[in-house]
């Protein structure tokens, strides 16, 4: 039996751009485009009305922009808040840092090419982070520069979880992590749950801004 196809959502305010992609998205026989917004106001009932697995949120939109969209949702689903992929013109816009802390799970160039959207639509969907490489030292260094000491939540990982938070941190897959500490990737994965409720995260794009906000990478 067939997988259900991941429900995907756009809100941009550009009729065409939400336009093109839903065709490219609809293309796939894994992805299914359920709903569209053009403005952030419309974020937490698109969310309602399309249940949706995967929202492409636009960061700048004339009223409600992606950034208060992107909290609003995340506080009012919570855990099952579908996961937010934030897109932008700028590589080097403060505001996906924002989007990033507000709960987003990464974020990619408008003009990405329509085959690294679809990878990075189903690498979200699945769990994993995405960021547009051409701006992660910039955007990371954002967050360097208001570097805190870690607080008493880090106290809690054992020194195990500490290695896999780090190399997680890093950009390591769970493969690639199970490798390095000769352990299986269900062990790795069990450890990252664990890891990632002690530190009161809800991904690891927000466990790498934590690394980088505490000056442990």
């Amino acid at each position: 039996m067939n997988a259900s196809p991941t429900r995907v959502a756009m809100i941009d305010d550009q009729a065409l751009f939400r336009g093109g992609l839903a065709m490219v998205i609809d293309s796939q026989t894994d992805l299914a485009f359920v709903g569209d917004a053009d403005d952030g106001d419309a974020a937490v009932g698109l969310v309602a009305k399309a249940r949706p697995d995967v929202i492409l949120m636009d960061v700048r939109m004339p009223r409600v922009d992606g950034v208060t969209a992107t909290r609003r949702i995340c506080e009012e689903y919570r855990d099952t808040a579908p996961k937010v992929l934030v897109l932008t013109t700028f590589d080097l816009d403060a505001a996906v840092a924002d989007a990033i802390d507000a709960g987003a799970s990464g974020f990619l160039l408008k003009d990405a090419q329509p085959e690294f959207l679809l990878g990075a639509i189903r690498a979200v969907a699945s769990g994993s982070q995405v960021v547009a490489a051409s701006a992660t030292k910039s955007l990371f260094e954002r967050f360097r520069a208001h570097t805190r000491a870690p607080g008493e939540e880090l106290d809690r990982l054992t020194d195990r979880e500490r290695e896999i938070m780090l190399r997680a941190a890093q950009g390591m897959s769970n493969a690639e992590i199970a490798s390095a500490e000769y352990l299986s990737e269900a062990t790795v994965k069990t450890h990252m749950s664990r890891i990632l409720s002690k530190l009161q995260l809800r991904d690891r794009v927000q466990l790498v801004v934590y690394c980088y906000e505490h000056g442990l990478l």
